[in-house]
């Protein structure tokens, strides 16, 4: 599990390169030791727990250090190399919400991975996911969870920053978004009866656009999965592999282990048959956005 994560705009690039090192090394049948046995052997200044690092996406690599591992694993072919090699290559890039300030550190965590997204599945049980909130709800919702804790400006702050984090839905192509939603975040008012309405309008935006899916857990399915809590499944660009979010009043918490990722796609996959088909989610948020009227 990882609490923790690099909070530059790079991350996802640093991620693929490890990943895909990493594959590189296994399917050469080499182990750390062996591979810097090779290394050193050359000339090349490696040790085990720089290898390592690299591998636990802890080390920024330089072209000529992606070269050399791909050279001690085997791999020739040009489009692979180059690829590789360019991954390494390109600048350090500073993460857009930066700009922002000082965040907390969860938040660079998210963003970060965010910023290479290719695919998410999001289940919610309390709340709209941030990357459908509106301004009005998710001004609301921070002062409705941190009564008198937030300044006015530091809630606007915040604010502003969430829906710059909406950035990635017009990105081109496009990340392919799955939201299910339990029935009664479209009941609970937060903000006022304007706020809601608006929010309602625009979830009901949401399910018109071809890369979002939105399913609304209708109260009457009984228990499911669902119970156990809101989680987000992740999915970044090859060979990463997926990986779990979760939030709570203690923080983020990421999961990487192969098992329990497993076994949170197996329960969005019993969600998403439980769920309303879209067509009737999105008649029930048109509904919900009439009794806000």
């Amino acid at each position: 599990m990882t609490q923790g994560l690099d909070a530059s705009g790079s991350v996802v690039r640093r991620w693929q390169l490890a990943a895909a090192l990493k594959a590189h090394r296994e399917q050469a049948e080499l182990t750390q030791e062996q591979a810097i046995e090779w290394l050193t052997s050359g000339g090349a200044r490696w040790s085990r727990s720089k290898l390592s690092r690299v591998e636990n996406r802890e080390h920024h690599l330089k072209p000529r250090e992606v070269e050399q591992l791909l050279d001690a694993y085997g791999v020739t072919d040009p489009d692979t190399r180059d690829a590789l090699v360019q991954l390494a290559a390109l600048p350090r890039e500073r993460g857009w919400w930066l700009s922002f300030g000082e965040l907390p550190e969860h938040w660079g965590s998210l963003l970060g991975l965010e910023s290479g997204l290719m695919g998410l599945r999001d289940f919610q049980g309390q709340l709209v996911h941030g990357l459908l909130q509106t301004a009005d709800y998710a001004r609301a919702l921070m002062m409705s969870i941190n009564p008198g804790v937030l300044s006015p400006a530091e809630v606007e702050r915040r604010v502003a920053l969430r829906i710059a984090r909406q950035q990635i839905l017009d990105k081109d192509p496009p990340p392919q978004l799955h939201f299910i939603l339990d029935e009664t975040i479209l009941q609970r008012l937060v903000g006022d009866r304007i706020v809601m309405h608006g929010q309602m309008r625009r979830l009901l935006a949401a399910t018109e656009k071809p890369n979002i899916t939105v399913q609304v857990l209708p109260r009457d399915v009984g228990g499911s999965p669902g119970l156990e809590g809101p989680f987000t499944l992740l999915t970044l660009p090859a060979p990463i592999p997926d990986i779990g979010r979760t939030e709570g009043p203690a923080g983020s918490l990421y999961v990487e282990d192969r098992d329990v990722v497993r076994q949170w796609t197996l329960r969005f996959g019993i969600l998403t048959q439980r769920a309303l088909s879209c067509q009737e989610s999105a008649e029930l948020i048109a509904e919900a956005m009439r009794s806000f009227e």
